[in-house]
């Protein structure tokens, strides 16, 4: 088993869906955490509640981390309620489903400073902690097959998840040798209240099982969870800058 004993991690966007898987199989595997949400606070403190029962301590902050104050805030929390970061996973993104040629200026925005200016602000944030870590802090961004495929009304979210992509990989070259791991993890379609919402999700959710690789197996969040897991653990201290893809074998299908 893979042990984070004496870790600690910071998940953006935990209270609900793979963030929340993420939160708490850091915490299974040892690790301390911190949990962030936005406007889900009683999901929030139930992810942390799960964290304590499992032996770990846990603290819940609110921060939107489009805002580069709120950003800068969560962090001081971090470093004067634990004193150090091991473990940044960037989880939380946003962006609305809609078609480009109807996407404002603001909705631009929204979708650039939630999903990739928010990523910058963390890792610039959290640097000054993660580069105080004992062996290799670990940097992990989520990110979907809409990085490099076209989807309907999925246009502005998936080029800032392509952006974060060339992002993260530049940031693994600026830190890699600063004693920090910066990787990517890129999960197929799992059944969220956030993918429940996307266009057609019903028929996409029940044609998962024609794509994959894996029998009867379809992708959950605890699957996207293990793989962060492995990113986050020694075992991949010799992976920098690289993308994880977990989707069962649908991507070399579709």
């Amino acid at each position: 088993m893979l042990d984070l004993t004496g870790r600690v991690a910071l998940v953006t966007g935990a209270s609900r869906g793979i963030g929340r898987a993420c939160a708490v199989r850091l915490a299974e595997a040892g690790a301390d955490v911190i949990v962030n949400y936005l406007t889900s606070s009683r999901a929030a403190e139930e992810v942390a509640e799960s964290i304590v029962s499992l032996g770990r301590q846990a603290a819940v902050i609110k921060a939107d981390v489009s805002q580069a104050d709120d950003v800068q805030a969560m962090l001081e929390f971090v470093r004067e309620q634990f004193g150090r970061l091991d473990i940044l996973l960037s989880n939380a993104a946003s962006g609305g489903f809609r078609p480009l040629v109807e996407a404002s200026h603001a909705n631009f925005e929204a979708a650039m400073n939630t999903n990739v200016r928010a990523f910058i602000d963390l890792v610039q944030a959290a640097l000054p902690l993660l580069e105080r870590t004992v062996g290799r802090a670990k940097v992990v961004v989520l990110s979907s097959h809409g990085s490099h495929r076209a989807l309907p009304q999925y246009g502005l979210i998936g080029g800032s998840k392509a952006a974060l992509a060339s992002i993260a990989r530049h940031f693994a070259l600026e830190l890699g040798n600063r004693g920090v791991n910066v990787n990517i993890v890129e999960a197929g379609l799992v059944a969220t209240d956030s993918t429940r919402h996307l266009p057609g999700a019903q028929q996409l959710l029940a044609s998962r099982g024609q794509y994959t690789l894996v029998g009867d197996r379809l992708l959950e969040a605890r699957d996207v969870a293990d793989a962060v897991l492995f990113l986050c653990s020694p075992l991949s201290d010799l992976v920098q800058g690289q993308t994880l893809v977990i989707d069962g074998g649908a991507s070399i299908r579709a």
